[in-house]
């Protein structure tokens, strides 16, 4: 069952979001040629243990995990979608990557989660096109998110609209969006595929992270040998955009608004 937050609750969370936006934003300027994915991680850890709040994604176990995860942050490069580990083995970004930076933190005591996928200098149409409709997929699937509506709605509208915009990527499958709240990962599933009216119908008070996830090619993916990190099986780039959203009278709140 989906947690449904008090208006206390969700006050606090408007107040971590807006803390995770900085780091986020922080992590868009740092993002340079040159620049090490464990430079990115020490930034985003830096930021929000200096606030007092703590970095979600470090020491967390889902239940598909091996390992504890190492790090603070997720920094996915190119052909990997999501779950990139920045430390173990760090990569140097280099003019014309794709990365999606993907954060998450506890402030007192209420878990936010936002991703965000950038450009490396100057980079080539076809990413510049993938990063542009992945994103504006996000934008749709917000506008869907509203009380009486589905999860099934949300998933809808974004795949109607990626197939509108570029009909070639893939939609990723085995990977979507989640209620966030009192855990890293709590109820609904919200795949970001779907039929109008199926799924867990949406109430006043549910905290969702909306997460569209698309590949320039095959929506084939694959776990990586470091046990964390997905990636996309036709080598071609993946792009990833998240935004943590209150469920109002008013509509879809953006809590993670940069």
């Amino acid at each position: 069952m989906a947690k449904i937050k008090t208006k206390e609750e969700i006050e606090i969370l408007r107040e971590g979001g807006r803390r995770l936006a900085l780091v986020l934003n922080k992590l868009v300027e740092a993002s340079k040629p040159g620049v090490s994915s464990a430079d990115l991680d020490k930034i985003a850890y830096e930021m929000i243990t200096k606030e007092g709040d703590k970095p979600s994604f470090l020491g967390y176990k889902g239940k598909h995990d091996k390992e504890p995860y190492p790090a603070s942050i997720c920094v996915s490069v190119n052909d990997e979608v999501v779950h990139g580990e920045p430390t173990v083995n760090p990569r140097i970004l280099k003019e014309g990557d794709i990365v999606s930076l993907d954060a998450g933190l506890i402030h007192k005591g209420l878990f936010l989660d936002s991703a965000v996928t950038v450009a490396v200098g100057k980079i080539d149409k076809d990413s510049e096109q993938l990063l542009k409709v992945t994103k504006a997929s996000l934008q749709k699937g917000i506008e869907a998110a509203r009380i009486g509506a589905t999860t099934g709605d949300i998933g809808f509208a974004i795949q109607e609209y990626v197939k509108s915009a570029a009909a070639d990527y893939g939609i990723i499958r085995e990977l979507a969006g989640h209620g966030v709240g009192h855990a890293v990962h709590e109820d609904p599933f919200i795949p970001n595929f779907g039929e109008k009216g199926k799924g867990v119908k949406l109430e006043a008070g549910m905290v969702i992270a909306i997460e569209p996830m698309l590949n320039g090619g095959s929506e084939k993916i694959y776990l990586a040998s470091d046990g964390h990190t997905y990636k996309t099986k036709d080598g071609k780039r993946s792009a990833h955009f998240e935004h943590t959203v209150a469920i109002t009278e008013k509509g879809a709140e953006i809590l993670t608004k940069m």
